[in-house]
């Protein structure tokens, strides 16, 4: 099972919201390069960059620029999400040197833009970001809240050629309240990959993600526990090869 830290952009700076309300924000580092690097040193294989500036649909922030200083800081590969809204979008960041991007409000309002996307770019380059608060998903930063079930849209993404699904329980993110196993392994259980999302808080929970990797979870996000410091990446690390 892969880990990969959080780095979450806020105004430039290494921030953690909790239950995605952007009023709960706390500031961790005004230096996100900084924090990159030592991820790689600590053994991160893959980062976890999000531009919370940009899912909230504000521009003008230095986000945009962190995340070209971060592909250059560091030589692991880095998945990005956040305000990735159009194709045009999509290739800005790859080209940027981004591993894979993650695609959340533009697949449910336009799948058929989604659809020539997923032609464009190999399968590895593309996660489906579905983010839901009790079931149901929620778009545009969780700003919105959609009708649809994310189990529902996860079989349509299946459909349509997705491989790979970032799953958050908004409920838990940045509330150290245990990651939601079940549903998360229920989107795996339509032969998807799925990296989990939201609520990460002990070394228990990832032992827990591992025991149910059958299902298809491969990977985790951990964030507000590795900033809490509840554990130490290097201990994550531990538990993900050896149990």
């Amino acid at each position: 099972m892969m880990i990969l830290p959080a780095i979450d952009l806020r105004n430039g700076r290494c921030v953690r919201l909790t239950q995605g309300r952007k009023t709960a924000v706390r500031v961790y580092s005004d230096d996100p390069v900084r924090m990159a690097r030592q991820f790689q040193r600590d053994g991160a294989r893959m980062l976890h960059v999000v531009d919370l500036d940009a899912a909230f649909s504000e521009r003008d922030s230095p986000s945009h620029r962190v995340l070209r200083d971060l592909v250059r800081a560091v030589e692991i590969p880095i998945q990005f999400g956040g305000g990735i809204r159009t194709r045009k979008d999509a290739t800005e960041v790859i080209e940027l040197g981004v591993t894979r991007i993650v695609i959340g409000t533009m697949a449910i309002e336009s799948p058929e833009v989604l659809t020539k996307m997923l032609r464009q770019f190999a399968s590895e380059q593309i996660a489906i970001g579905i983010d839901a608060r009790n079931g149901r998903v929620a778009t545009r930063g969780w700003e919105t809240q959609e009708q649809v079930e994310a189990l529902d849209l996860a079989r349509k993404f299946k459909g349509l050629g997705a491989e790979r699904i970032v799953y958050t329980d908004i409920e838990r993110d940045g509330a150290l309240a245990g990651p939601n196993i079940e549903q998360t392994c229920a989107i795996g259980a339509l032969g998807l990959k799925v990296t989990a999302s939201g609520g990460v808080s002990s070394l228990e929970d990832l032992r827990r993600l591992k025991l149910a990797s059958p299902c298809g979870i491969d990977s985790v996000i951990i964030g507000k526990a590795l900033y809490e410091r509840r554990f130490t990446l290097k201990e994550a690390l531990h538990i993900s090869r050896v149990g």
